[in-house]
């Protein structure tokens, strides 16, 4: 048995991955697989919440997800990738957990209250939108996980997850309220661990509209597939509001974090900052087409490693089934340990996985 800490995170397939998930979250799991057991979702159940018209692109965008996850370099030797659609002790345990959350602790989740207003939904959202964050706490519960790697704007989602663990033990696992998080009662005696959110050094990249976190569904985003022409294109609508070269610049603009975040010179990095900040005679221009060069340069190996797997979606099965074979392994056994804790545990089942269709 493994004595090494559990790690949790994962994507909706709503779209090819793109830089803000890189230096979001993907750069860290890929550092954490080395030293931890690391599961990584494919939540194509979420995806459903708004693109349930749609469930051929929900499909296809699931196994172009995966391709990017290895283009990026996960290891599916290291790391298990797997289908949440086939993990059923997730949703098994988000049923269970919908009970221990109020209807308006879930609707003050600011992360869920953002996505409504972004995506324009109005009240015109199905039950199942809100439900998704309850979801949520079952992904990283059903894998006791200790920590998950996201991006800043996800953090309210781990802390309803803390809420729902918190509650579950003291409910019943005998804890008394007033033990703390970190308490060895609590890891003892309950059945989830407390996850901490593990944010990245970027916790959020503003899209190359210069305002909103990066998105593809806001057109303001660089994919891991785009080729320099592009890269230079997108670049190029990044808006700073500066109208000549000796216009002194904003040091916290959008351009500046894409200076600290991509010229990996760091001479150069404070050279550029500085002539920007001071109008010395410095272009927006030249700063975005730097950029591009450095971004284009971080994406050629990526792209490389991308493109062994075009066209083969056997292989990209293949790594997620055994992925998802390993993640019910996990699940199935935290599934037993709560039925256990709260009265639901009257006998054992296994689940079995045949080849795909």
């Amino acid at each position: 048995m493994s004595t090494r800490e559990v790690i949790l995170t994962g994507d909706t397939p709503t779209g090819q991955l793109h830089l803000g998930h890189y230096f979001g979250s993907v750069r860290r799991r890929v550092e954490l697989q080395e030293t931890h057991d690391c599961y990584f979702l494919l939540a194509n159940m979420h995806a459903y919440t708004t693109l349930f018209g749609n469930p051929n692109e929900i499909h296809a965008d699931t196994l172009e997800i995966v391709r990017d996850y290895l283009a990026m370099g996960i290891d599916p030797s290291k790391a298990a990738i797997f289908l949440q659609s086939e993990t059923p002790a997730i949703a098994e345990l988000t049923f269970l957990f919908a009970m221990l959350l109020p209807f308006n602790r879930v609707m003050r989740n600011p992360t869920l209250k953002e996505e409504i207003k972004v995506k324009g939904l109005g009240e015109n959202y199905s039950f199942g939108f809100p439900l998704y964050a309850v979801g949520q706490t079952a992904d990283i519960l059903a894998f006791r996980a200790h920590a998950v790697p996201v991006g800043e704007d996800q953090v309210p989602h781990i802390e309803l997850t803390r809420e729902v663990a918190r509650r579950f033990n003291k409910l019943y696992c005998g804890i008394d309220e007033n033990v703390e998080d970190d308490d060895p009662v609590m890891i003892e005696k309950g059945v989830f661990p407390i996850p901490r959110a593990d944010v990245g050094k970027v916790g959020k990249l503003i899209g190359t509209d210069g305002i909103n976190k990066m998105s593809k569904s806001l057109n303001n985003a660089i994919l891991i597939t785009d080729n320099p022409k592009k890269v230079k294109k997108k670049l190029g609508q990044l808006y700073t509001g500066r109208q000549s070269m000796t216009d002194p610049g904003d040091p916290d603009s959008s351009l500046m974090q894409y200076v600290d975040i991509f010229i990996t010179d760091v001479d150069r990095a404070a050279e550029l900052k500085d002539k920007y900040v001071r109008g010395d005679n410095i272009g927006d221009g030249h700063i975005k087409l730097e950029v591009a060069e450095s971004i284009s340069e971080l994406l050629a190996p990526m792209q490389e490693r991308r493109a062994q797997y075009d066209g083969d979606d056997n292989t990209i099965i293949d790594i997620i089934r055994d992925g998802t074979v390993r993640a019910n392994a996990k699940t199935e056994e935290t599934l037993a340990m709560a039925k256990e804790a709260c009265g639901l545990g009257f006998f054992s089942r296994e689940l079995s996985f045949g080849d795909s269709k």
